[in-house]
């Protein structure tokens, strides 16, 4: 939390969660009319140019493409290669770190819950903690368990109270989080990031995405 990090961020994501804070990586009315692709040694490329101490590979769901040529690129240039998942799907590819974000609409693999380095819990209302936990303590071997309030829920004090008292009373692996990078406007005003986009593509106004699909952007194939 608070390091440089360089994000490349897939397309496609067949999990589609109502409160994706990246919907434009799937949502069929964000998705743009032309798209750029660059190679994976090109990404490895732009990512050694920064300061960045390594590079997050996420989407979307990125592990529903074999990352393994992305990772080897990115190795070739000393950077070593983090996942975020939400464990669904058969991870490919060499990865430092791994985190595991889990979904309920596509539960995590076991085998990805304990290769996780770290489990990251969306807390979408104060049940959410104790339900995850049932199904995530089986399969636990010590990793820190974060717990971000969900960002359209992040000032609803039964959210927050329910990771507070989980933190203060239960310790352990449990530890609160929450999404710096929107505090910090990191999308918004870095000129690399893609517009943004409605929490889980659903336009508050009803407008379209018209407007953004005649942006380009950037894929990985």
């Amino acid at each position: 939390m608070g390091r440089a990090a360089y994000f490349i961020r897939t397309f496609g994501c067949p999990v589609h969660c109502p409160w994706c804070d990246s919907a434009g990586t799937w949502h069929p009315e964000w998705v743009p009319s032309k798209i750029e692709q660059h190679s994976v040694k090109k990404l490895a490329d732009s990512a050694s140019t920064t300061a960045a101490e390594f590079v997050v590979v996420t989407g979307g769901e990125p592990a529903i493409h074999d990352l393994t040529p992305l990772t080897s690129a990115l190795g070739a240039k000393n950077l070593p290669a983090h996942l975020e998942t939400s464990g669904g799907f058969p991870i490919r590819g060499e990865f430092a770190w791994v985190t595991v974000s889990p979904k309920w609409l596509k539960q995590p693999l076991t085998e990805n819950l304990s290769r996780a380095n770290e489990i990251k819990v969306i807390v979408e209302d104060e049940f959410s903690i104790m339900r995850w936990w049932r199904e995530i303590e089986p399969h636990h071997r010590g990793q820190t368990v974060w717990l971000h309030p969900e960002w359209s829920r992040r000032n609803d004090p039964k959210v927050l109270n329910a990771i507070s008292e989980t933190v203060k009373t239960r310790g352990g692996p449990f530890r609160a989080g929450f999404q710096l990078h929107r505090l910090y406007n990191v999308d918004t005003l870095d000129k690399g990031s893609r517009p943004q986009v409605p929490l889980g593509g659903k336009n508050p106004n009803g407008e379209n995405g018209k407007v953004w699909r005649e942006r380009t952007v950037s894929q990985i194939l």
